[in-house]
């Protein structure tokens, strides 16, 4: 699952909410200084994952692997990388969800709408382009809690010659 637009610390209480609300066990990938204490425990009690940006530690082949060894897995990860506007999505959940073999489903906090859920979910052709024109047109309606926050929805790797 992917979420977005992430532009607010409340569209992780809310994402919480409606993983309890629709019954899935989830886990969520998170920058690894949400994982100190005080709160680290609890962050992993709720299904954290801390990530290493600034290590190589081949984060997509291992998250593919982990999704062979488990069939009903469920992992939230912030395509934004950041609740701060940015010009790329970050383009691991792309990557593994290919490498995997597994659906990509769009998950949505809409507060313009004042309303939440689940899109239809896309296996990864190989078609960045065309893949990710599905999720353009899926999120273009979404408004963020801070609009202003929620840049551009494409991957670096659809523009190669910037």
């Amino acid at each position: 699952m992917i979420a977005a637009p992430h532009t607010s610390n409340w569209d992780f209480p809310l994402l919480l909410l409606y993983a309890a609300a629709f019954d899935i066990n989830m886990s969520w990938l998170g920058k690894h200084h949400l994982f100190k204490p005080p709160l680290g425990w609890f962050m992993r009690l709720v299904g954290g994952v801390p990530v290493y940006r600034h290590e190589n530690r081949n984060l997509v082949e291992d998250m593919a692997a982990t999704f062979q060894d488990h069939k009903d897995l469920a992992i939230v990860i912030p395509a934004e990388g950041t609740r701060r506007r940015s010009d790329y999505w970050k383009s691991g959940f792309y990557h593994v969800a290919r490498s995997a073999g597994v659906p990509i489903v769009p998950s949505y906090l809409d507060y313009g709408q004042k309303r939440g859920g689940f899109g239809p979910a896309l296996t990864p052709s190989g078609d960045v382009i065309s893949d990710m024109d599905f999720f353009r047109e899926f999120y273009t309606p979404m408004q963020g809690k801070l609009p202003d926050y929620f840049g551009p929805i494409r991957l670096r790797e659809e523009t190669p010659d910037e």
